[in-house]
């Protein structure tokens, strides 16, 4: 048969097959398959729907605005799913806010909320999973005792035992720290998955150094599976994030450290280390932050946010920078590590950034205000500029939603999408000084700012949704918080 006969039977078929031309469009998309319309909707409309989507966010333009009220000032919040969770230390509660529909005919809305019981006096920070219904806290333990912390992991609707805990109540970093001298400035913790972790930062052994720890858990194991990694300081370890249910990744101010985790030794395994881009003296690295993976879309490749402060003792500037990679390159960079070094250890050397920074990522200098960039497949979210003039004054903002999906950027390229608001971008990257490299500008994007101006002091972004958390000015300049949604849909 004549390849243009068969290539003609082929488009015959998709053409005569809805279910085949949406499982197309989700490719296309990159539509992360739990955020999609559910099986009750008939596959014509699930694919229209997708498509009416798509088109709202290339044009910036959303169909619907919802406003709701809120009792009280955010503190320590967090997003997750959608959901909003504030520590309200005077009510001896975490409070969840999860705004949506009431009344899909008259689009009026409400705030479901839920709340799980904290010790004030021992609370130290919290994390959550919407699609596990699990809240782990982690509190500070009794003075005296020989672990750090206490990690509770409850049930997010019920404020109960999460059923699938193997242990209600874990003890962090037990029999490692120095019982008097402990007092970790700096933790972080995270959920992903069957796994838990936490990082103490400058925290004191039992034998009295000062090191970094980063322990991780399966919470649901009943073999109470757990690892410990230990760093020095002066390697001065910031930050870490899951990537998949076997890899995490470790930010210091130098490199990223790719690690693997293995059930069966109880340990994580280091496999790939990947230099940062050199910085001209006096300049170093402050902090390194990433935006967190959601766990519905672990299977799903998405953008990693590597959010990085840079200081020096000249000046009171703190430059900040956000770069972006494919999640999938950095596990495949794996593989072009062991093939040019071989087994990794501490004293391996480091896959240079010019063996896959400058190729493989996408660099942008930030403002103070919009430091943290915000994912969701291979869209990002963020607004753009300082939230305060230099007057002094509240100031709304617009919105930008780039578009990095490769499938959408050739075919813009080659002419074959519909006039929209977007612009193509490439080759683009900040004239800073700051680096002694070349910066990375290889993930070509599509860019959409909205005409419209939002005053709010942070976002959040879904599959089909925007949230913000609004400002409102009053007298005396008394500020009031609300939670918008602008659904693309």
């Amino acid at each position: 048969m004549e390849p243009l006969q068969i290539c003609s039977d082929i488009r015959q078929v998709i053409n005569s097959s809805s279910e085949l031309q949406y499982l197309i469009d989700v490719r296309y998309f990159n539509a992360i398959p739990t955020s999609l319309p559910g099986c009750g909707i008939d596959v014509a409309t699930r694919r229209k729907l997708l498509h009416k989507s798509e088109t709202a966010w290339q044009n910036a333009e959303y169909s619907q605005r919802h406003s709701i009220p809120m009792s009280y000032s955010p503190d320590n919040y967090r997003w997750s799913c959608g959901i909003l969770g504030i520590p309200v230390k005077s009510l001896e509660q975490i409070k969840f806010v999860q705004p949506a529909l009431s009344d899909k005919d008259t689009h009026t809305t409400n705030l479901r909320q839920r709340s799980c019981k904290i010790d004030s006096t021992a609370f130290e920070g919290y994390s959550f999973s919407p699609v596990q219904d699990l809240v782990a806290i982690l509190s500070r333990a009794s003075p005296g005792e020989s672990y750090a912390y206490d990690v509770t992991f409850r049930s997010l609707s019920e404020d109960k035992v999460h059923p699938e805990a193997a242990s209600p109540v874990v003890k962090a970093l037990d029999n490692q720290i120095h019982s008097e001298l402990f007092n970790s400035p700096y933790t972080q913790t995270m959920i992903f998955g069957d796994y838990y972790g936490l990082f103490c930062k400058y925290a004191f052994k039992a034998d009295g150094d000062l090191v970094d720890f980063l322990q991780i858990w399966n919470w649901k194991s009943k073999d109470a599976f757990q690892c410990l990694e230990i760093f020095d300081v002066d390697c001065g370890t910031m930050n870490f994030s899951f990537l998949t249910n076997d890899r995490l990744l470790v930010a210091n101010a130098r490199e990223l450290l790719l690690f693997s985790i293995a059930d069966s030794a109880n340990a994580i395994r280091l496999v790939a280390k990947f230099s940062l881009p050199a910085l001209r003296n006096p300049f170093v690295c402050h902090f390194i932050t990433f935006n967190p993976i959601p766990f519905h879309a672990s299977t799903h490749n998405q953008l990693i946010a590597i959010n990085m402060c840079m200081s020096a003792p000249t000046t009171t500037k703190s430059p900040y920078f956000t770069f972006y990679i494919e999640r999938n390159t950095v596990l495949e960079l794996e593989s072009a590590y062991t093939s040019r070094y071989g087994e990794a250890s501490k004293d391996s050397p480091n896959l240079p950034w010019s063996a896959w920074g400058s190729m493989y990522t996408q660099f942008f200098e930030n403002s103070c205000s919009s430091l943290i960039h915000h994912i969701f497949g291979f869209r990002s979210a963020e607004l753009i500029g300082d939230l305060v003039s230099p007057g002094g004054e509240l100031q709304p903002r617009s919105l930008r939603i780039r578009d990095f999906n490769p499938h959408r950027v050739a075919d813009f390229k080659a002419g074959n999408t519909t006039k929209s608001h977007q612009r193509l971008v490439e080759g683009e990257i900040p004239t800073s000084a700051l680096f002694l490299e070349p910066l990375g500008l290889g993930l070509p994007y599509l860019e959409t700012i909205s005409q419209e101006k939002f005053l709010a002091s942070d976002i959040t972004i879904e599959a089909n949704r925007i949230t913000l958390l609004s400002l409102e000015v009053g007298d005396l300049h008394n500020i009031s918080h609300s939670i918008e949604m602008l659904d693309f849909e």
